[in-house]
């Protein structure tokens, strides 16, 4: 499973990237008026630290101008991934893109039905939201193993990345459910690598060597 950061902090990108286990990153358009920085001096810095497909998305609700915003977003890197909502506009915006072999991230994804649209439109990945389902009752992780499922059913190529991942929870379910990529925040990604008998076993390790006075 591929990890993204969803985020446009390049400091805290920088960071996890150190560690070699960010494959991609993904933005929105919150994220992307959280900071002073220019829409393209953001997207340029993004592209100069993270090797792995960067999702920029289109604020745009009709055809034309998603096209013309995503051609502009391909003038800045044409190796990014071009993010649409997931309506009737931006299916139709996926496959002319997707005829010219540019990725597309098809997001907003709160349904099954939605999923196998954007396959079908060519997406490369498609985003379902596990969390906001969640707010309002529904199931999240289901949504993603019935995905899978579905996918599975026809070879489906599209990747199913997770998205609105709140909790540790929340990864190691999609994860069992098959999901190819979760995009999660620094503060849950921080999160993944503590476990408290880890701490209780180092501290052990770290006594023992110590009393033994040997050295490596």
């Amino acid at each position: 499973m591929k990890i993204f950061l969803d985020s446009v902090d390049l400091t805290e990108i920088k960071r996890f990237n150190e560690y070699g286990i960010i494959d991609g990153i993904t933005t929105n358009p919150t994220l992307m008026s959280s900071v002073s920085m220019g829409f393209t001096e953001i997207i340029s810095r993004l592209t100069t630290v993270v090797k792995g497909d960067i999702s920029i998305e289109v604020v745009s609700n009709d055809y034309a101008s998603m096209i013309v915003e995503g051609n502009k977003i391909l003038e800045i890197n044409d190796n990014l991934v071009i993010k649409l909502p997931l309506t009737w506009e931006g299916i139709k915006a996926c496959k002319y893109f997707a005829k010219q072999n540019i990725k597309v991230n098809m997001t907003l994804c709160f349904s099954l039905n939605q999923a196998l649209l954007a396959a079908k439109a060519g997406a490369a990945y498609v985003s379902p939201f596990v969390g906001r389902l969640e707010d309002i009752g529904k199931d999240g992780v289901g949504l993603i193993a019935d995905i899978r499922s579905a996918y599975n059913n026809y070879g489906i190529k599209t990747e199913i990345l997770a998205a609105s991942i709140r909790t540790l929870k929340h990864i190691e379910q999609v994860a069992l459910c098959g999901a190819d990529v979760i995009t999660v925040p620094a503060k849950v990604l921080s999160e993944m690598i503590s476990h408290h008998l880890t701490d209780v076993g180092l501290k052990k390790f770290n006594e023992d060597w110590a009393k033994s006075g040997k050295q490596i």
